[in-house]
């Protein structure tokens, strides 16, 4: 099978017929890759003006939006945002472009504000270059290369048979993520030990739990299928200690993606351990809450501009993300330092103070996980003052555990919350599988 995926590209054939036209942009890929640093700025900066002009003469939507049909200055241009696109998709397409002629999909909706949207198909080809280019850093070739996938997948016959079919074209092997039962992991590893995979791909938190089973096991993945050379984790936050745990279990190296469907891939780890930031196709600035440019190494929103895709504009879109980028970053090449969470994803507490939801899940997960017995939680805030934590384990939590969280989150944020802790046999997922670490229930 190894060798037919050599010989016939499967992956850019299957981009080709599909009206994506890759082979031209891996071209302008490597032409923009060979545009020397001390020239990159003015290429952005021709860039988002061109993007600019194009919507603004052929897009009433953004023409409507911006309340403009000329570009002067860019920090004048709205702030978009996922409520801009909540009305029908013809109404937001650009001239020239129906949804016959389009690449159309929808977003998770993780954010709670899930939206159709459209890219042209030059612009998806040149989003898939990219992966393609960001994965050959660490040796996979997606014509090649054996994907583990833990990933969702439509449980409906038809969806599901056309998604696995899908995955047999493009060299993947699909592990539902929806019942992760220690049977269930059980089966996965015995994929593992007749199959001659090249590399892991998919949601974090799936991915932990099945590096949390071998460890129970005292398995390295490995020594049991010598092909593996590098694991993938995307869609989920991805916590220190759990790149130790998946790098010991997996005795590979682990890289952290971060995308957006509807954008493009965002950033993705580089050999050198950074996570370079995708300058070739995206502008990304960091934000204050008065839409003013923040400096390298400062916190703030990502504001992202898509700088190809005609068909829909996305430009100076506020992706809900907070996030900070390096100050050794460049023009060329910038540098995410750390990615905090989504805005929405903020606990208001009853003294006022915000703390990101992300901070009660460090809190707990380091007192939570000291013996292995929960296999993952998520929290939710209720009420100002009040959490639910959702747990998986063994066995229940006992009262020493509990006071133990409890102290550590009066420390670290304030004291007075009320926190009730509810054991569960599994924890609800999205559609697509992903699991929400923190959600407020506030309004």
């Amino acid at each position: 099978m190894k060798y037919i995926h050599k010989m016939f590209r499967f992956f850019d054939i299957s981009l080709q017929l599909n009206g994506f036209p890759i082979k031209e942009a891996k071209a302008e890929l490597r032409k923009i890759q060979s545009i020397p640093e001390q020239e990159f700025e003015i290429f952005i900066e021709n860039k988002k003006k061109e993007i600019v002009d194009y919507h603004l003469k052929n897009n009433s939507s953004y023409q409507e939006l911006a309340g403009k049909t000329n570009f002067q200055n860019w920090n004048d241009l709205p702030i978009m945002t996922k409520k801009d696109f909540q009305k029908p998709l013809i109404e937001r397409l650009s001239k020239g472009f129906s949804l016959k002629n389009v690449y159309i999909n929808k977003t998770s909706g993780s954010s709670g504000d899930p939206f159709i949207f459209a890219k042209d198909k030059f612009s998806h080809a040149l989003t898939w270059a990219n992966i393609i280019n960001r994965f050959g850093w660490h040796g996979i070739d997606f014509n090649s290369s054996y994907q583990a996938r833990f990933y969702g997948i439509p449980l409906d016959f038809i969806g599901n048979r056309k998604e696995r079919f899908k995955d047999f074209l493009l060299h993947r092997f699909r592990f539902s993520i929806f019942n992760m039962s220690d049977d269930v992991l059980e089966g996965f590893l015995q994929q593992f030990k007749s199959k001659k995979f090249d590399y892991i791909n998919g949601y974090t938190s799936s991915i932990v739990l099945f590096a949390k089973f071998l460890r129970q096991k005292k398995i390295v993945l490995k020594e049991i299928c010598p092909t593996l050379k590098v694991c993938v984790v995307t869609s989920e936050m991805l916590f220190e200690e759990d790149k130790i745990l998946l790098e010991k279990q997996f005795g590979i190296p682990v890289v952290n993606e971060y995308g957006a469907s509807e954008l493009d891939l965002i950033a993705f780890q580089n050999r050198d351990g950074e996570w370079q930031v995708n300058s070739e196709t995206l502008f990304v600035e960091i934000l204050d809450d008065n839409n003013i440019v923040l400096p390298y190494g400062k916190e703030g929103r990502i504001v992202i501009t898509s700088l190809f895709n005609k068909a829909h504009p996305f430009i100076r879109y506020d992706i809900g993300d907070i996030g900070i980028l390096d100050e050794k970053s460049t023009p060329k090449k910038p540098i995410l330092k750390k990615l905090i969470g989504r805005t929405n994803d903020i606990a208001i507490l009853p003294s006022g103070k915000k703390s990101p939801g992300l901070t009660f899940y460090y809190v707990t997960k380091s007192i939570i996980e000291d013996d292995g017995n929960v296999k993952e939680f998520i929290i939710k805030q209720t009420k100002i003052d009040t959490f639910d934590i959702e747990y998986v384990s063994k066995t229940e939590l006992n009262l020493e555990q509990i006071h133990k969280i409890e102290d550590a989150i009066a420390l670290y944020l304030e004291k007075g919350l009320v926190f009730t802790f509810v054991r569960k046999e599994k924890l609800e997922r999205s559609k697509s599988g992903k699991l929400k670490q923190f959600v407020s229930l506030m309004k």
